[in-house]
This record gives C-alpha cells, sequence and structure tokens, in this order.
C-alpha cells in the first residue's frame, strides 16, 4: 500500500493536481510575510551602530543567497533521485531549481556587491565566500547550458544530473569559506546573534524575510515544474482530458 501511495504522488497527473491545490496556499502566505518582513526590515528594525542604514540590504541578500545554496542543495537530490530510480518528475524540479537558483546567485551577487562597496570600499572583492559563490553560479549556468546543448535528451538529463551531484561540493565551502580562510566577509549571521552580536529587533524581520522567501521560492519552483511537465506531457491523455473540461 506505501509503495502505490509514493508512486501515485509522483506521477506526472497526481502532482500537477496536488501543486495546483498547494499554490494559492504559498502565494498567500509569501505576500503577507514579505509585506510583514519588508515594513518590519525598514521601519521597525534600528540603524546599525557601525554600518548605519546600510545593513539593511542584508534582508535581501541574505535570503537570496541562503536559498541560493538550498537550491543547489535540492537540485543534487532531485539529480541523484533521477540517476538510480529515473522518476522523470525529479529531474524536471532539478530544473526549476537550477532556473530559479541561478537568479538568486545574482541576486546575493548583486546585493552582496552593493552592500560590500561603503563596507570594504569596493564592490567586488576575491574573497573566499564571495569566489565560491560565483562559482556557484557557474555550475547552474553550467547545468542549463549544458541541457540545451545536448537538446534535452535522456543524455542530457543524465549528463546534468552528474554535473549537479559533482558540483555540489562546492556547497560546504561556500558554508565554511568564513571560517576556513581569513576573509572580509563576516560569519553566519545566525551565529553573531547566538553571540550577542545582532540584536533580536534586527534578526527578527530577517527571519520573517527568510519565511516569505521560503514560500515564494517554493510556488515559483512549484509553477516551473507545472509549465515544464504540460511541456513534456502534451500528448499524454491527462492532459488532453484536463484542456477538454476547461
Amino acid at each position: 500500500m506505501l509503495r502505490f501511495n509514493w508512486h501515485t504522488l509522483i506521477s506526472p497527473p497526481t502532482f500537477f493536481s496536488l501543486s495546483k491545490k498547494i499554490l494559492p496556499w504559498l502565494q498567500v502566505s509569501a505576500a503577507v510575510l514579505l509585506g510583514i518582513g519588508v515594513f518590519a526590515a525598514l521601519y521597525l528594525a534600528p540603524a546599525d551602530y557601525q554600518q548605519g542604514e546600510a545593513y539593511r540590504i542584508m534582508y535581501i541578500h541574505v535570503p537570496a543567497a541562503f536559498f541560493s545554496i538550498s537550491l543547489y542543495a535540492l537540485m543534487a537530490i532531485c539529480a541523484l533521485v533521477y540517476l538510480v530510480w529515473h522518476i522523470k518528475l525529479s529531474f524536471l524540479v532539478a530544473r526549476a531549481a537550477a532556473e530559479i537558483g541561478a537568479i538568486l546567485t545574482v541576486l546575493a551577487l548583486v546585493t552582496g556587491s552593493l552592500w560590500g562597496k561603503p563596507m570594504w570600499g569596493a564592490f567586488w572583492v576575491w574573497d573566499a565566500r564571495l569566489t565560491s559563490e560565483l562559482i556557484l553560479l557557474f555550475l547552474y549556468v553550467g547545468f542549463l547550458s549544458l541541457y540545451r546543448a545536448l537538446s534535452g535528451n535522456k543524455t542530457a538529463a543524465k549528463a546534468c544530473s552528474i554535473l549537479a551531484i559533482v558540483g555540489a561540493v562546492d556547497l560546504p565551502i561556500i558554508h565554511y569559506s568564513v571560517y576556513w580562510w581569513n576573509t572580509l566577509h563576516q560569519g553566519a549571521t545566525v551565529s553573531q546573534w547566538q553571540s550577542g552580536t545582532i540584536a533580536v529587533s534586527m534578526l527578527a524581520p530577517l527571519f520573517i524575510m527568510l519565511a516569505g522567501f521560503m514560500m515564494y521560492i517554493g510556488s515559483c519552483v512549484l509553477l516551473r515544474v507545472q509549465a515544464l511537465l504540460l511541456l513534456q506531457e502534451r500528448h499524454q491523455h491527462w492532459i488532453k482530458k484536463g484542456q477538454s473540461t476547461c
């Protein structure tokens, strides 16, 4: 029975139906959380005694950087599932995660550069954290480019899956770079809060923004997987049946 339920859940018609029911909840939650988070970040959180108002870009930079890494981890896991069990839906999730993860990585790099200019005096330095995050962007772009170059067939899916899994070695490097090397980049924000260097009034809006980003990114991934699923399954009976009932 458990095996039947599992295979039913990952079937394209069931996934598409469930995602349509989940999406409105994610979208509403994202709108509410991001609205509260932006208001709290801009108006309720106090200015930093060293960085002044410039630190507020943290409320975009930190979620973007965190989820750029998280989405790559999701992509690598889905790629592994595809290679082992040949579940087509898992590779569609990997593709969706790659597209959105690449955008978030660009956002993390841009906001990091804007934050770094008043703090370091330069938009870019070859810091360990920044460099490893840039490599993450190259991995995302490489995954998407390789899939397109190989015409999106099964060989492309396997090659991209292998690339995603091998590239996952960059994730611990990004996370631990500030501890392994002497870098300009500050340590983990949560660790700073635990050590008492960040006030709760500053950190609470960040947690709200992280939750809002999670809901928004989740909705984006589901929407993209839906689009890829419709394209892949466009000749299947369940797609034609759904179109006939509209």
